[in-house]
């Protein structure tokens, strides 16, 4: 385990059951490491939008009494605890990476090394599909997905590709698309890499739901609780870290205003990041080198 993730789940509350929130379950690798640190009477609430990765908590919750599985999105964390009598938590993890399980199996559509259809969703009860994206949206909208949240520089050349080769069912015409619509590749990655990602993070509003997910975390934190969140790319990351140095610096105020520093409120300290996985940790899952760990404590 990360020792600064260690050191997160040995936050301590006084008086009160220690409660965390693992707020992306997936297969529940954090949620175990997690349940090894927390004494007997913690408790820890798993979360996760993904209806497979719910079922495998539930597995969890029946053999360890500590746990409460939960279908819904990190975004909604607050209305989750509220439901389950939770004021505040001591801490709550994000990994806002795509699971392994997710990638792996073809028929859920997430990656272009397998042929699958074109799914993407991260909840299966959700109507958006990536197919009735790609095939229903504008291309001037699709261009502009693909440069946003993809940061693919051919994005213009790739929309009008995909809206000529209309309708696209599966993963394997997608990426034969994209393929033929740029003029040359990026060395080390497939062609479609940007793609895959700019249309999934559409699909699953991922951008939006980082943006409530991480103001709806730390509002629920306890004094001197902690949210860590690792993220993949430089999209997320960046939102993360500019979060965090909002909450970690006091306010902007006017010039020779006389205001005492007891008065200044600093909501957030940073705790530590941006941490990268170490080698031992990407020799066990190659997926973890772009994996970035930044955490912040509630201090006001």
């Amino acid at each position: 385990m990360n020792p600064a993730l260690r050191d997160f789940s040995t936050t301590r509350a006084s008086n009160q059951q220690v409660v965390f929130v693992d707020a992306t379950f997936g297969r529940g690798g954090h949620s175990r490491a997690l349940l090894g640190e927390l004494s007997p009477d913690a408790r820890l609430i798993a979360i996760d939008r993904d209806m497979e990765a719910v079922a495998v908590a539930q597995e969890l919750a029946s053999v360890d009494s500590r746990v409460t599985a939960c279908h819904g999105r990190f975004s909604d964390i607050s209305s989750i605890l509220a439901d389950l009598g939770l004021v505040s938590v001591q801490g709550v993890i994000l990994d806002l990476g795509v699971s392994s399980p997710q990638l792996n199996e073809a028929r859920r559509g997430f990656s272009f090394l397998s042929d699958g259809p074109l799914d993407m969703r991260m909840d299966q009860t959700a109507e958006l599909t990536a197919a009735k994206w790609l095939n229903e949206a504008e291309e001037s909208e699709i261009s502009t997905v693909l440069k946003r949240l993809g940061e693919e520089r051919y994005a213009r050349r790739i929309a009008k590709a995909i809206v000529a080769a209309r309708p696209l069912n599966t993963t394997s015409e997608l990426a034969e698309v994209v393929s033929r619509a740029q003029p040359r590749g990026t060395p080390g990655k497939h062609d479609a890499t940007r793609t895959f990602q700019a249309v999934r993070m559409r699909v699953n509003d991922e951008l939006e739901e980082l943006e409530q997910g991480l103001l709806g975390s730390f509002s629920c934190l306890a004094m001197n609780g902690r949210l860590a969140v690792i993220s993949f790319h430089s999209l997320e990351d960046r939102l993360v870290k500019r979060f965090i140095r909002k909450l970690s610096q006091a306010p902007s105020l006017p010039r020779r205003l006389p205001v005492r520093n007891s008065e200044i409120v600093v909501p957030g300290r940073k705790v530590a990041g941006p941490l990268r996985a170490t080698s031992s940790e990407t020799r066990d899952n190659p997926r973890a080198r772009s994996a970035l760990l930044r955490v912040v404590e509630r201090a006001a």
